[in-house]
């Protein structure tokens, strides 16, 4: 389908959408969560050509598994859908509602952006998630996934569209782009008469494309070099099972920990059990100079490392002398994402909050929380590493924008 077209169905139920009560929205996402969980063999055959043909081409490790869906997965996507459908409506809620002196009553409504379009990569969970959020805050939506999970995707967005169908909602509340060509993109991103934002979900590489080259407002979702520093005194067995789990629970999502900072007081103590755990985990691990002295399995990083996302089992390290030192090499090398400190130290602790430039800022927890279901927001579009209009894990209500309402009783302007 010519993407004009796409732009024109997508704006014309944009339209009815905005009209549609949230029980029949929720109607829908409770049906298409059922299809998803029905059409589970359909997805996963689908997904498996994706993976063959990824394997064959060399992708990496890390890459796969976000392509990669099994059951669980699928039932997650599901469990999303529920999730979300079970959520407060944000749409139509009126708030800072005052009264001027002249009489006029002025106030704030919440409503959908309209039409969101989505450009990601091989995250075909991004499909499902995408359109739950996107319908239930009364978007339409225009998906353009990556060539590598095309399959996925077609199969997902097919089983949406039907299960829509099924009880008489617009099946082009959800549309996939499925055009690989990157001058289709490029023609997205500058579809300005039908598309009122535009998301993009995957590497700095496909982010900065998008933030470079759409004329259509972007909400910037970023790379996530994600650190933990361990603090003076901390507890190093907390910090162990922290940097595991952020390290190696998934290795290929944005809130996974790619650089470690360690307090030089804890270092003789510290640096074998990492080397250690590390080693169990096969994690290659990527040090400074000092560090590489101590522990000779470590490897010597170089500049690049320190502002690295891997999206692989490596990680770097740099040793510090001082919580300011800790926060300044921090705020230099991250992309604005999740941040953590493991410590006994509630000063300490509170510094760190305060002044960590980040999304998320974390106290003695993992960096994998950053997500739109831990922090009880069902699915998420994306975790937005910019300061405007949304930030962080983006929920529904990231996806409305609001009106000014004005009641009066024949006021004119002097």
């Amino acid at each position: 389908m010519d993407l004009v077209e796409i732009g024109i169905r997508a704006k014309k139920t944009a339209g009815y959408l905005n009209q549609l009560g949230v029980l029949r929205r929720n109607e829908g996402l409770r049906k298409a969560a059922q299809a998803l969980v029905d059409g589970q063999e359909l997805i996963l055959s689908a997904n498996q050509v994706d993976v063959d043909r990824a394997a064959k081409s060399g992708m990496s490790q890390g890459l796969i598994d976000r392509l990669k869906l099994n059951p669980d997965r699928i039932r997650g996507m599901a469990d999303g859908l529920m999730q979300v459908a079970s959520l407060d409506d944000p749409v139509g809620e009126v708030f800072s509602m005052k009264q001027r002196p002249n009489g006029l009553i002025i106030g704030k409504k919440r409503v959908p952006l309209g039409v969101v379009g989505i450009i990601y990569e091989a995250r075909p969970n991004v499909t499902a998630d995408a359109f739950g959020l996107c319908f239930k805050t009364g978007n339409a939506v225009i998906l353009k996934g990556g060539s590598d999970a095309l399959t996925s995707n077609q199969a997902i967005v097919s089983i949406l569209r039907k299960a829509l169908k099924s009880v008489d909602l617009w099946e082009d509340s959800v549309q996939l782009i499925t055009d690989s060509d990157r001058e289709v993109t490029k023609k997205l991103m500058r579809l300005n008469q039908y598309v009122d934002v535009l998301i993009p979900r995957g590497g700095a590489g496909l982010i900065r494309t998008v933030v470079e080259n759409s004329t259509v407002p972007v909400i910037e979702t970023g790379t996530g070099n994600c650190h933990i520093y361990v603090d003076k005194g901390a507890d190093l067995d907390m910090a162990l099972d922290i940097i595991v789990n952020a390290k190696t629970q998934r290795i290929g999502v944005c809130n996974a920990c790619e650089s470690l900072v360690v307090n030089r007081a804890e270092t003789e103590r510290f640096l074998p059990l990492l080397e250690k755990a590390m080693r169990e985990q096969h994690v290659e691990v990527r040090a400074d100079e000092e560090a590489c002295r101590m522990v000779p399995g470590f490897l010597m990083a170089e500049e690049c490392d320190w502002g690295m996302e891997y999206l692989d089992y490596k990680l770097s390290l740099k040793l510090v002398d001082s919580l300011d030192e800790a926060i300044a090499h921090i705020n230099r090398y991250n992309t604005g994402h999740s941040e953590a400190i493991v410590t006994k130290n509630y000063d300490n602790a509170q510094r760190f909050l305060n002044e960590i430039d980040a999304a998320a800022v974390y106290v003695n927890a993992s960096t994998r929380f950053t997500d739109g279901e831990e922090f009880g927001f069902g699915a998420e579009i994306g975790i937005s590493t910019q300061k405007l209009h949304a930030r962080g894990p983006m929920g529904l209500e990231a996806l409305t924008t609001y009106k000014y309402i004005v009641y009066g009783n024949g006021q004119i302007r002097q």
